[in-house]
């Protein structure tokens, strides 16, 4: 095969990253993150610098010393892993260095809806769903977490408890019922 049809170029996934950043951050705002998804950033960035790296480095050096690399896939895998890892690092420090990041705990005891707040609500159909309002490098649908910027979010967005809003979705209007609105308690010093 052609190598010209294998050939990755670097700066593809940079650009697909920044667009990612721009489109998933409205424009004028902030990216807002608690302080646990914050922390979680720091920790994949630490182990990406501190063990990841330096393995695949190990590995490359080593397979490099073995001769011929055209065909050496410890080589060719390595290099590419290493691509993948300082991808990842360059995302993963542009994400921190545009954090900004919101403790919820200073909500707590609050009804109204705000960052960080963990929502029950009922929709039209009687279903009742949790969900807890985090940044956009923190959202995992699966476990009750939404974005900021979802549509469900910004509907719930300053309604209080015991409010009904309405959600505009594709397949119509619904309403939500809004049950309960907790914040996670201060953390004592």
């Amino acid at each position: 095969m052609n190598k010209a049809f294998v050939k990755e170029s670097d700066n593809d996934d940079d650009d697909d990253e920044a667009l990612a950043l721009a489109r998933a951050i409205p424009a004028g705002s902030k990216n807002y993150i608690t302080p646990a998804g914050h922390q979680a950033i720091k920790d994949e960035l630490l182990q990406l610098i501190d063990v990841d790296r330096p393995e695949v480095v190990r590995v490359v050096h080593w397979a490099a010393s073995n001769g011929d690399r055209s065909e050496n896939g410890d080589y060719i895998y390595g290099k590419r892993r290493l691509r993948e890892i300082d991808r990842r690092i360059r995302f993963l420090t542009k994400r921190l260095d545009s954090a900004f990041v919101v403790d919820p705990s200073v909500h707590h005891g609050n009804d109204q809806v705000f960052f960080g707040a963990t929502v029950t609500y009922v929709n039209k159909a009687g279903e009742e769903h949790t969900v807890t309002i985090v940044g956009i490098d923190e959202l995992d649908p699966l476990k009750g977490k939404i974005s900021w910027v979802s549509p469900v979010a910004r509907a719930l967005t300053k309604a209080r408890e015991g409010d009904t809003v309405a959600l505009h979705t594709p397949q119509g209007n619904d309403e939500l019922d809004i049950l309960s609105v907790e914040y996670p308690a201060p953390v004592a010093d």
